[in-house]
């Protein structure tokens, strides 16, 4: 399984971005799907993190909700994670995680910077 995440950068306080994560499978194939970020000198965090399959559920990190969205096109293997209304507080490593079968996988990472 390998993770292709993508779309990181510099954004201004209020803007957005938009990550993607190409995985090497089927999305129908892992149990969950989701996002974590690492800020400098912190633990790794989970931003949100998604079910797969019909009912599919999604999980916000608290200071998140309503500002971040999680998506997915499964015709490509990708999952997004849509970012909105940024701060400085969002600057960090952000990593795309997934579940198969009994063992978790992790994206390269790539790094989100919120400054003017």
């Amino acid at each position: 399984v390998q993770l292709q995440a993508s779309g990181g950068g510099l954004a201004q306080p209020g803007g957005s971005l938009r990550l993607s994560c190409a995985a090497s499978r089927s999305l129908f194939s892992f149990k969950t799907l989701g996002w974590y970020r690492q800020a400098p000198g912190k633990q790794r965090e989970l931003v949100a993190t998604s079910t797969t399959g019909a009912g599919a559920v999604t999980v916000y990190e608290e200071s998140v909700k309503g500002r971040f969205a999680f998506s997915r096109d499964n015709a490509k293997n990708t999952v997004y994670l849509q970012m909105n209304s940024l701060n400085p507080e969002d600057t960090a490593v952000y990593y795309c995680n997934a579940q198969y079968l009994y063992t978790t996988y992790w994206g390269q990472g790539t790094l989100v910077t919120v400054s003017s």
